[in-house]
């Protein structure tokens, strides 16, 4: 029998626990589950109304935890070995340190606080996992994956089975609730807001992807599970199929119910029942921007996605198509600022050429290899803004948009990367870069290395070189092309941006 793993979410609405086991099935792992409890807490209520989580409210975090920390020695597991993490709520919340640290002091817990361009990569693993596994393809449909929480709204698009657009909203339905009560508001009030909301963002995704040839609607959350038990067909014990026409009937027949009736009528506690009508609302609204007559609700949340993360590296071939995802994602931006796409694919091979060639002599894993890849892509995005200090555009891009599968931290990397893909200035110098760890300089200095003599072999933009072969000497490394073509630019772009790669690995660049 396999050893029990445990998540636990600490969420706007409430602290949600899941244990499940690992079993092996037709050389694929998957998650037999065994335990599930739920308790209500109104951390999302403090936080969007104060700012912070009061002192009432840690205290009940606190009970709850350490009571699911009785639960999981029921199971073998211990606190330390317990992924918790908190979402938006927390995320947001201007006490966030204190209240992890109370947490770590009086529970044992270890609460990991992620963004939500993470938790878009979570909801993406666990409902590409459902779908999948009850033969429903992502990849043969444009399609948008869609979960409304209390704190946030995470979508994706995905042009056949490639992602083409990722977005974390600050739209959540605690949110929206505690402001329309603050406002004395009502009901319509909400409606009136949302709708703005989605006209207003109708364009960006649109940018992406036309809505209007939206195939598949995929939803995730609690909320529409109850929708989909009373108005949907169950396609398999974790999934269900709604018409649309029956979803909206049943989401404005909701709008007449007291909290008191959602309570009754739909066995939920008095935090999801306040917001009941307000998801509803906001999920009919999004679906309407397209023309799908039905949608799919897939059983899982980003706990069970949480579980696939940390088991996915003993599954080469989800890791894989994960990394393509991302790619995707880095490609679909490159795009949405009118990139170079053919220099930035090139740029991105030859640096793939470069870094696996010097593979011994980086020490990196294979994470950092598709930070190299990212970076490539995007190395020239900044010229969407001007050709001069492109490079500092680009880092300004990347670090106010949102890159499928990177956490801040990756993120930050990628955008200090871009920043010294250009010129002659050394990262040392930037005051910046100096107060990265140790671990991290080294990994900006390696890549923008790599980076700028990929660039510079491409310096005419018109990917004429090709077929390297990388040779290294005692105190060089030889670049050789097939062809007999005159490779003075190169050769000069190689002498202007070969100087870190020099300063960094030792070796003198010569291009034959």
């Amino acid at each position: 029998m396999s050893t029990p793993q445990a998540v636990i979410e600490i969420g706007s609405t409430g602290i949600r626990l899941l244990v499940a086991e690992p079993v092996e099935v037709r050389f694929q792992k998957k998650f037999n589950i065994l335990d599930r409890s739920e308790q209500p807490v109104s951390l999302g209520r403090d936080v969007f109304t104060t700012g912070s989580i009061s002192r009432e409210t840690l205290l009940i975090c606190l009970h709850i935890l350490n009571r699911y920390a009785e639960q999981l020695a029921a199971w073998g597991i211990s606190r330390e070995e317990t992924t918790v993490i908190g979402t938006s709520a927390v995320r947001e919340a201007k006490n966030r340190d204190p209240f992890a640290d109370r947490i770590k002091v009086k529970t044992g817990f270890t609460v990991h606080i992620i963004d939500g361009i993470e938790e878009n990569r979570l909801m993406y693993l666990a409902a590409s996992k459902c779908i999948n596994e009850e033969s429903v393809s992502m990849r043969e449909s444009d399609s948008i994956l869609l979960d409304i929480s209390g704190g946030a709204t995470e979508m994706m698009l995905m042009e056949k089975g490639r992602i083409v657009g990722a977005h974390s909203m600050r739209l959540g339905t605690v949110i929206i609730e505690q402001m329309i009560h603050s406002m004395m508001g009502n009901l319509d009030d909400a409606r009136r807001f949302i709708a703005e909301f989605i006209r207003n963002t109708k364009s960006t995704l649109n940018a992406e992807m036309n809505l209007d040839k939206i195939q598949q609607f995929i939803v995730l959350g609690n909320d529409m599970k109850i929708a989909a038990l009373f108005v949907g067909k169950a396609v398999s014990p974790f999934l269900w199929e709604v018409e649309r026409d029956a979803f909206e009937q049943f989401a404005d027949e909701v709008q007449q119910y007291t909290t008191e009736e959602c309570i009754a009528k739909f066995k939920m506690n008095y935090n999801d029942a306040q917001t009941f009508q307000i998801s509803l609302v906001a999920y009919k609204l999004f679906i309407q921007l397209t023309n799908v007559t039905k949608f799919i609700v897939p059983d899982t949340s980003i706990r069970e996605g949480l579980l696939f993360s940390k088991n996915q590296v003993s599954n080469s071939e989800l890791q894989d198509d994960f990394t393509q995802q991302i790619l995707a994602g880095a490609r679909a931006l490159l795009k949405k600022y009118q990139g170079d796409e053919a220099h930035a694919e090139y740029v991105r091979k030859t640096s793939l050429e470069i870094y696996d060639a010097m593979q011994n002599e980086l020490g990196f894993d294979s994470r950092i290899r598709v930070l190299l890849e990212i970076s490539a892509i995007l190395h020239d995005i900044g010229m969407f803004i001007r050709a001069e200090d492109h490079n500092i555009h680009g880092k300004y891009i990347v670090s106010n948009s949102e890159i499928f599968g990177l956490n801040r931290d990756d993120k930050a990397l990628v955008a200090q990367i871009i920043s010294f893909h250009k010129g002659n200035k050394m990262p040392q110098d930037d005051a910046e870069f100096r107060l990265l760890s140790r671990s991290k300089r080294m990994t900006v200095l390696k890549l923008s290395a790599i980076l700028r003599v990929a660039d510079a072999l491409d310096r005419t933009h018109k990917q004429t070189l090709y077929n390297f072969k990388i040779n290294f000497e005692k105190d060089s490394v030889t670049f050789r092309t097939k062809g007999h073509r005159s490779l003075s630019l190169e050769k000069l772009a190689v002498s202007e941006k070969g100087g870190l790669f020099e300063n960094v690995f030792g070796y003198k660049i010569v291009l034959v």
